[in-house]
Formats: C-alpha cells, sequence, structure tokens
C-alpha cells in the first residue's frame, strides 16, 4: 500500500468507501472537467486499493476465528496485511 496516499491510509473503510461513492457519482454526473475528472479517477483507484486492502485483512481476520473455533486465540496483535 506505499503508493498509496498517507490520507487514504489513515481512513477507515467506511470513511474511504463514502469518499468513493462521492468520486463515482460526481464522475457519473459528467458536471466535472477533463482535469479534474482525471484527478478525481486517480483518488477513486487509491480508494479502491484501500478498501479492497481492508476487507482482504478483514476476511483473514474472520478466517483466523474459524479456523480456532471462535475462540479467542489469545493476545496476537492485529496485523493490517492478514498476516
Amino acid at each position: 500500500m506505499s503508493d498509496i496516499p498517507e490520507d487514504i491510509q489513515a481512513m477507515s473503510f467506511e470513511a474511504a468507501l463514502a469518499e468513493l461513492e462521492t468520486i463515482v457519482g460526481r464522475l457519473e454526473s459528467g458536471d466535472v472537467d477533463l482535469e479534474a475528472s482525471i484527478d478525481m479517477y486517480a483518488r477513486g483507484a487509491h480508494l479502491k486499493a484501500h478498501c479492497e486492502a481492508k476487507l482482504k485483512a478483514a476476511e483473514a481476520r474472520v478466517e483466523k476465528l474459524v479456523i480456532s473455533g471462535g475462540a479467542p486465540t489469545g493476545s496476537e496483535p492485529f496485523n493490517e496485511d492478514g498476516a
């Protein structure tokens, strides 16, 4: 995730998704000039990648719970990359 801007990396999944939805809506409206559209599209791509990474990490956490039978596995720290 190193190419994702720091402000996006700091966002929760919900905040990133909300901003992505706003960008998509503005782009779909066609009321944005070309240069702004390109910038918005690039930010949207970063937001999408961030959301996908957050979902993958959440999926890994749930998988660990399922494998362990749903029982807490001790004081294992949460790792963003799902490892």
